[in-house]
């Protein structure tokens, strides 16, 4: 070895090509977390997509993320090799979130923005899919065979992958998640450049610094070219057994989408997380050692898709909660959103240390947990967590505000459930599988994630909600609503001189209520024109009045429409998720049009300027209520099925773990 290979490779120091990879990976992840921690909002608040859809979304999303690798892998193994992969893969990433950044751009032009922001999401997946699975295999080839310093550089390695998923929601939300819907852009910009810092400093650095011990380019080749030759055959393709799963893949595939009614991407991971393995485990050339082991890897794999279902709802119903449900003011200052997801990787960090003691020290005593136990204590720390947040939200009403300190005890609680099952993972599968279908087996591992992270969108599609906002209008986008809108409020210059006027009626039959004030929780209501007019019109209304129907000021019995649907409870969640909101009109017995004015900045040649924008919001005052086995009818409804679900799944697999242990023949 060189004077210059030794300098690189010291024993007391890490080569410096694993410090390349480290900052190449976590910018790669920077861009990733901070697209992901505006995704939902952008969609629910700026392209106005329901909940539902939005993680539907998301999941789809998430789940093709986890699919993509296998195609990257395979090309980087038989044609590419690392380097070009990684490349291939970063470029793609970089125009996905330029797309993102143009779909931000056009927000209010939907038939314009949603083509941009699928056609982002697409060089996204695809990208991922070549970036991701090839950087990771890199680092072990930075050190010599049975270098003691290779487990101590993942460390390192996954350390930056943390910092990266900490800091991408700070920035990409301070830009982005500001309450003005053109700002999203801003926050798809900085994960943009996040990526093409990750391109550029792999692309200048990696021939100088990211090589073996002897001096070679690690990736330059096929990973096959790597591959030691053997004069042993190679095992035969089964193209019956082939055929007979495809056609299982395909009546599968049938089922989920036309029979459970799931769409298309939905119903193809889930056939194909089914049919692959099922391939696998029949293959003749098995014996009943290797079968039993494969055997517990799928029973692992099916409990993982549990785990991460519930995990990954920070993405999608977490982050709603977080917006509409918590509390985030602080010192005067309103937390954006999107920072609570870098809670769970400032966790890790912190943590991660005391959980790799905690092993080592029950190893040396012989007392270590084996894979399944683990996978069982981080299910039942997943439901624990939810048991928490459940608490939190029984019994209070919608329109009331929590305290940020239980959404921060459930990521944390979360966190500990990861570190309890998610390093364990690939481990078992490099133990269990055999030599000859380990890339396959890690490739069903990796459809199991794609699996759970597609069931979490479904699962956070039955988010429930008291209202639900179906439209907004704008005056740019449709000034003849606005005017029509404004037709009906006869009284607007009483408004505008008196921010606490009321407003007359256009009919009998189209009602007015101004939202509740801040401080008091009041409400204006004007009911019908049998109402008598003057002074008794603008006495304010207090919660007794609107809960009882009745007025002793007006002495007058309200309109039964008015008394059912505009009530207090009603205008108070609509302004806890609108706090611009100054006055509506109620059309029928479940729709209500609000108004709202906000200011929008624009910048021309460094030159800011703010101009009102009225805006029209139309809400479903009974939105049907989602059905998950039983009706979710309240957010405890809601995450007590993740107890249920991750809690039961932790029993059932803690039973199965002795058998599960045996099964694994010796490898724990």
């Amino acid at each position: 070895m060189s004077v210059k290979e030794e300098q690189l490779y010291s024993d007391k120091s890490h080569p410096k090509g694993l410090y390349v990879l480290f900052v190449t990976e976590m910018w790669e992840r920077f861009s990733y977390y901070g697209m992901r921690a505006l995704f939902v909002l952008f969609m629910t608040k700026a392209l106005l997509f329901d909940k539902a859809l939005g993680s539907e979304i998301y999941g789809s999303y998430t789940g093709l993320v986890y699919l993509t690798p296998l195609l990257g892998g395979y090309m980087a193994d038989r044609y590419w090799g690392n380097r070009k992969s990684i490349i291939i893969g970063g470029v793609l990433m970089a125009i996905g979130q330029l797309f993102m950044f143009f779909a931000g751009t056009y927000y209010q032009e939907v038939n314009i923005a949603a083509p941009l922001m699928f056609t982002g999401l697409g060089f996204l997946i695809i990208g991922n899919g070549f970036f991701k699975p090839n950087i990771s295999t890199m680092v072990g080839q930075l050190y010599p065979a049975g270098d003691k310093r290779v487990d101590s550089a993942f460390t390192i390695f996954y350390m930056g992958i943390n910092l990266g998923a900490f800091i991408a929601p700070l920035l990409c939300g301070y830009l982005g998640d500001t309450g003005n819907a053109a700002d999203f852009r801003w926050g798809f910009m900085a994960a943009c450049l996040g990526m093409c810092v990750s391109l550029i400093l792999f692309i200048t650095l990696k021939n100088k610094y990211i090589v073996t011990p002897e001096g070679e380019q690690i990736g330059e080749k096929p990973n096959s070219a790597r591959e030691v030759k053997t004069d042993a055959p190679a095992a035969p393709v089964n193209y019956t057994a082939m055929g007979i799963w495809v056609a299982v893949f395909g009546v599968l595939l049938y089922l989920f989408r036309f029979q459970a009614e799931m769409d298309w991407i939905g119903s193809f991971i889930f056939a194909l997380t089914i049919a692959a393995p099922g391939y696998i485990i029949t293959d003749p050339t098995l014996d009943k050692v290797e079968r039993q082991r494969i055997w517990v890897i799928y029973i692992a794999a099916f409990f993982v898709i549990f785990f991460w279902a519930a995990f990954e709802q920070a993405g999608a119903s977490l982050t709603y909660f977080a917006e509409e449900q918590t509390n985030r003011e602080i010192f005067g200052t309103t937390i954006p959103t999107s920072y609570f997801q870098s809670i769970n990787a400032v966790a890790i960090v912190i943590f991660a240390p005391l959980f790799v003691w905690l092993w080592g020290w029950l190893g040396k005593r012989n007392m270590e947990p084996a894979s399944p136990f683990k996978q069982a204590l981080g299910l039942f720390l997943l439901a624990m967590g939810y048991l928490v947040i459940a608490f939190g939200v029984k019994g209070i009403d919608p329109s009331t505000k929590l305290s940020m300190a239980w959404l921060v005890s459930l990521y944390t609680i979360h966190t500990f459930g990861e570190l309890c099952l998610s390093p364990i993972g690939l481990s078992m599968v490099n133990k269990l599988a055999p030599v000859k279908l380990a890339s396959l087996l890690m490739g069903v591992w990796f459809l199991s994630t794609a699996a759970a992270n597609k069931f979490a969108g479904t699962l956070s599609a039955y988010y429930p909600e008291e209202v639900k906002m179906e439209k907004r209008y704008s005056a740019k986008a449709d000034a003849s609503v606005m005017v029509n809108f404004n037709a009906n409020m006869l009284d607007t210059n009483v408004w505008k001189a008196d921010p606490k006027g009321t407003y007359t009626l256009a009919t009998a039959t189209v009602k007015t209520v101004k939202a509740a004030d801040a401080k008091t929780d009041s409400v204006v209501a004007i009911i019908a024109n049998t109402v008598p007019t003057g002074d008794n019109a603008k006495h304010e209304c207090n919660d007794s009045c609107m809960n009882s129907g009745t007025c002793p000021k007006h002495n007058k019995t309200f309109v039964a429409a008015v008394t059912k649907n505009i009530s207090v409870f009603h205008l108070k969640v609509i302004k806890s998720n609108n706090k611009y909101f100054d006055r509506a009109l109620l059309l029928n017995d479940t729709t209500l049009i609000t108004h709202d004015s906000v200011d929008v900045v624009t910048n021309v040649n460094g030159v800011k300027t703010a101009t009102k924008q009225e805006r029209l919001q139309t809400w479903n005052l009974k939105p049907k209520k989602p059905t998950f086995f039983v009706k979710i009818e309240t957010l405890y409804d809601f995450f007590m099925l993740f107890v249920i679900m991750a809690g039961a799944a932790s029993v059932v697999l803690f039973f199965l773990s002795s058998r599960l242990l045996k099964m694994m023949n010796g490898v724990r």
